[in-house]
């Protein structure tokens, strides 16, 4: 929020085009923020002006509604519980412990599973194959994954998503 604030205010923090601008910061105000996850303590900056009115948790919001589904949005894309803490911790300025993260992204893993095993049609007449080829940080390295897709269309015109699969570019 520091970095909306700035957007905001149109200098740095203690830069001196600051000056005389009639507007600067005023410190923070606390709040409290329920969602899936509990109940967090924030400090959302403050402007003289009391203009400012960030984006990322809007004025009057109490609630933080689909946290979960953004921490497995991150773990999907492969990025490891202490890194998802310290993102939230860089955007949000909210401490999340890897143990929090790791009991969201423990809970889907049944419906995972499920959906691993369920029953497939026997006949598709029509099959879609495609892959996304992108670039993703392996350790100190950049290199390319293959995320494939393949979808199925039943003899009652319904499609099915039969395959999503994160794989190794050969």
């Amino acid at each position: 929020m520091q970095g909306e604030m700035t957007h905001h205010l149109g200098y740095e923090k203690n830069s001196s085009t600051g000056n005389n601008t009639g507007n600067s910061r005023n410190g923070k105000s606390s709040k409290k923020l329920k969602g899936d996850f509990g109940t967090i303590d924030l400090e959302v900056p403050r402007d003289r002006n009391g203009s400012f009115e960030p984006q990322i948790i809007r004025k009057g919001q109490t609630r933080f509604t689909g946290f979960d589904e953004k921490i497995i949005s991150m773990y999907s894309r492969g990025m490891t519980t202490r890194e998802i803490s310290q993102h939230l911790k860089e955007i949000y300025q909210v401490e999340v412990s890897a143990d929090l993260i790791s009991q969201v992204t423990d809970s889907v893993m049944e419906t995972v599973i499920e959906w691993q095993n369920r029953p497939l049609d026997k006949v598709y007449p029509i099959l879609i194959m495609d892959a996304l080829i992108v670039k993703v940080r392996d350790g100190n390295h950049v290199v390319n994954k293959a995320f494939y897709l393949a979808l199925g269309i039943n003899l009652h015109n319904r499609v099915s998503k039969i395959l999503r699969l994160n794989g190794d570019l050969c």
